[in-house]
């Protein structure tokens, strides 16, 4: 058996050493738990003890990875997320209950053959993103790269965990950006998964419309298996959403083609005093260009307007519907600068509620508008790092800077891949969050491994290489799953009578092409209107003008079940070498039609004299 403290933690690397028989699932948690025990850093809130860790450990007897996608993979657990027959404290002593099941999501990754090693610590009731609000027992989570700097919150101690190596994956929690800000400071991936993807049953509330559960891990391959494994529609979440078949998991891949990608205008952007910041942001995006990116610098008013509704307004009644019972019955429980946040959120009416909500919709608008002109949008994850000190003597106006890149994402309902892309001069991670709207989290995460893999930056802070991951597939559409670009020969192409039937449906011209030289053109009996049928024949064929339209995918059935027969769609190889769905026609359809071939094309032969 090999020295299960010379252990390459990411889920291939487990993997391969469970099949190799280098160490055993019980062997790998006695070492990591005496890890563990050797740091002051208030990283945790609990650790299991052998006893407790003694049922998931037997659930893997007579099992192992060929079985079971987690087999063996240690994870740690936020704690406002339940844990069975441990207690969730939300890091509040005076709010500490042990449930008797655990949350929705734990469940199924226990169920894939994972271990939770314990539970992390937490800004208190998950409201901040610095990870100092929590009391003691436990006080103030560092960073894991340098104990002066903050780990971020709220979800601290579960960064820190993966980042210092002694687990594999850790469960954050992201309502305003703490499944990312952790992320960027300790130079590991944070995924925010589109909200109710993941089910937060089993998770106290900081404002339920808004909570996600998220994902850390060193790389974004392990994001998204760990991913894969968590999401399940959960009909007793009322805010869970089922998954879309092109965000399920064959979804993933080597991104190959190229991309566009907005980032905000020069005037948007804040570092807040750190010019390293400025420099590896621009770093940043030249790596997006280098692997294919195109920049697009657009107007980020929208979402900075959506961020400061999140706390300069009523949204903040939520987080006081969640803590309401405990707040007005022990406000001492609570630390003071979140009983100074969160008892705001009394003061506020119906009608300051909708008044935020009309804005908030009007963002939402314009924001969409401008996602819809590119891939993704690419922002810095934190404009700086601060000091624990500096955050103690500041606590408000330092968290909300933190929140600047991160505040809109869950209220604009997008997805979000947090990813180190490299350190600033304070030594801290450095990184940029890539967003889109919701359930486009496969092709994030996708974008996100293509950067890391160029990269190729060392993660965390254990010394943990830099891992090689073998192609997992590619993805080379700019628009893989929003959209199908049709060939169209006849009636619908553009100011020809049956064109409407694409525009109505949201249908935009591309361009205009030429097939293959193997297609014969033929006028076909009947209308009106009058239509060609296409059909391929090798040898005898010629190149033939059509034209190519996109059409938004949910409503390109619609559009296919009214094509009458003899006609169908099929694919249409073009002189370019491209291949689209397109018209064609069936053979038996034929009989009695007129051969047009020579004119090259309907729009020709509807000028002749012949028509």
């Amino acid at each position: 058996m090999k020295n299960a403290a010379l252990r390459d933690l990411s889920i291939d690397g487990l993997t391969d050493a469970y099949r190799r028989g280098d160490f055993t699932p019980r062997q790998l948690l006695e070492q990591l738990l005496r890890d563990c025990a050797g740091s002051d850093n208030p990283v945790w809130i609990q650790r299991l003890s052998a006893a407790q860790l003694e049922p998931y450990l037997a659930a893997l007897e007579g099992r192992g990875p060929d079985q079971l996608p987690l087999y063996g993979v240690p994870f740690a657990i936020k704690d406002n997320i339940d844990l069975a027959g441990i207690a969730t404290t939300a890091a509040c002593p005076d709010f500490a209950y042990t449930p008797a099941e655990s949350a929705a999501a734990v469940q199924r990754l226990v169920a894939a053959g994972a271990i939770p090693l314990g539970k992390t610590n937490l800004d208190q009731f998950a409201t901040g993103l610095v990870g100092v609000r929590s009391p003691q027992p436990w006080g103030p989570c560092r960073n894991a790269i340098d104990e002066r700097y903050i780990a971020g919150g709220s979800s601290s101690g579960s960064a820190v965990a993966v980042a210092r190596g002694w687990v594999s994956f850790a469960l954050g929690t992201d309502t305003a950006g703490s499944g990312r800000v952790p992320a960027a400071l300790n130079n590991i991936v944070g995924l925010k998964p589109s909200c109710g993807l993941i089910s937060t049953t089993g998770v106290v509330p900081a404002c339920r419309s808004l909570d996600t559960v998220s994902i850390f891990a060193l790389s974004c391959e392990d994001a998204n298996r760990v991913f894969d494994q968590a999401v399940a529609f959960d009909a007793a979440d009322p805010y869970s959403r089922p998954n879309t078949y092109a965000n399920g998991r064959r979804y993933f891949g080597r991104w190959r083609g190229g991309f566009d990608f907005a980032v905000p205008q020069p005037g948007q952007l804040r570092f807040f005093g750190d010019a390293s910041a400025r420099r590896q942001f621009e770093l940043a995006l030249a790596a997006l260009q280098q692997i294919g990116g195109r920049r697009v610098e657009v107007d980020f008013a929208p979402f900075l307007e959506a961020a400061r509704l999140l706390y300069e307004g009523p949204c903040v009644a939520e987080r006081y519907l969640a803590t309401q019972t405990l707040l007005e019955r022990k406000p001492e429980a609570l630390l003071p600068v979140l009983r100074s946040i969160i008892g705001a959120g009394r003061d506020y009416s119906a009608a300051d509620a909708y008044r935020a909500a009309y804005r908030l919709r009007a963002c939402a608008q314009r924001a969409a508008a401008i996602l819809a002109r590119v891939d993704i949008a690419v922002t810095p994850t934190v404009g700086r790092a601060y000091t624990v000190e500096a955050v103690l003597a500041d606590p408000i106006e330092l968290n909300s800077n933190l929140g600047y890149y991160t505040n809109f994402v869950n209220l604009l309902d997008c997805a979000a891949v947090a990813l180190p892309t490299g350190k600033l001069d304070s030594g801290i991670g450095f990184g940029v969050t890539l967003l889109q709207r919701a359930f486009s989290d496969k092709r994030l995460l996708s974008l996100a491994a293509r950067l890391q893999q160029h990269l190729r930056l060392p993660p965390g802070a254990a010394g943990a290489a830099y891992r090689e991951y073998g192609d997992s597939g590619s993805l080379s559409c700019s628009l893989p799953y929003a959209c199908v670009e049709v060939v169209v020969c006849g009636a619908h192409m553009r100011d020809l009578p049956l064109n409407w039937q694409l525009r109505e449906r949201g249908g935009e011209f591309v361009r205009t092409a030429r097939t293959l030289a193997e297609y014969r053109l033929y006028a076909l009996p009947g209308g009106p209107p009058a239509r060609p049928g296409l059909v391929r024949e090798p040898g005898r064929g010629a190149a033939i003008e059509v034209e190519i339209w996109r059409l938004p995918a949910d409503t390109f059935g619609s559009f296919v079940n009214e094509i009458p027969a003899p006609l169908g769609i099929g694919k249409i190889q073009l002189a370019d070498g491209g291949s689209h769905s397109g018209f064609i026609c069936e053979p038996c359809g034929l009989e009695g039609a007129k051969d047009i071939t020579g004119f090259g094309g309907w729009r020709k032969y509807l000028g002749s004299s012949s028509c």
